[in-house]
């Protein structure tokens, strides 16, 4: 496994990132991984989005971490979740550029703020193939669309999250393996990283949920 350092440009300001690669034969499928808010820590060195990065690429996936708008190498300032829309485009154009990844095997995952920025994208732009949701900070609205998204999709919760509580989100659950609970996991997922990324790692590489 080796890493590379990224200037994603973005339009008038560039994105700092750093591109997981996996020790395989290229191209290969890759997975970009948006953070969660800005404003309260969050950059592309949160805990879960380092070792679901690690995971992937330790797996033949490509995954691209990078730091939105305003944090920390990255240029510009916050943009409400609106203007982030536009580095996760960014993003997904520098994958598609590149040789060594399959640009028709590309995915996006997004935790909390990182997923209500996500998810917008992959609704509109059909480079993004498969969509994982982890503790998405998500409205209403938001919730509904997503019971209609096509693509395949995973949404991952934990059931002692009090920042995306379980108890409001379990009615816009369905029953089937596209929306999965992890028992005792909080909305930092300390101690749940291994399970959460192995879980993730089998949706992307088996084409579906486990």
């Amino acid at each position: 496994m080796k890493s590379e350092h990224l200037a994603i440009p973005c339009g008038e300001i560039s994105l700092e990132g750093i591109l997981h690669l996996p020790e395989s034969k290229t191209p290969c499928p890759a997975v970009i991984v948006c953070h969660p808010h800005s404003l309260y820590g969050g950059d592309m060195d949160n805990n879960v989005v380092v070792i679901i990065c690690q995971a992937l690429s330790m797996h033949s996936v490509a995954a691209l971490r990078f730091n939105f708008r305003g944090v920390g190498g990255s240029g510009g300032k916050f943009g409400n979740g609106i203007k982030e829309r536009d580095d996760v485009k960014a993003a997904l154009d520098c994958l598609s550029a590149r040789k060594d990844i399959d640009t028709k095997n590309i995915g996006l995952v997004g935790y909390s703020f990182g997923g209500m920025v996500a998810f917008p994208v992959a609704q509109e732009d059909s480079r993004v193939k498969k969509l994982v949701l982890v503790s998405p900070a998500i409205n209403e609205g938001q919730w509904e669309a997503l019971k209609n998204y096509s693509r395949p999709k995973l949404v991952i919760l934990g059931d002692a999250d009090t920042i995306v509580p379980y108890a409001r989100s379990k009615k816009n659950l369905t029953s089937d393996r596209q929306y999965q609970i992890i028992a005792g996991a909080d909305h930092f997922w300390w101690g749940f990283e291994e399970e959460l990324s192995k879980k993730i790692v089998e949706f992307f590489i088996s084409g579906g949920p486990k």
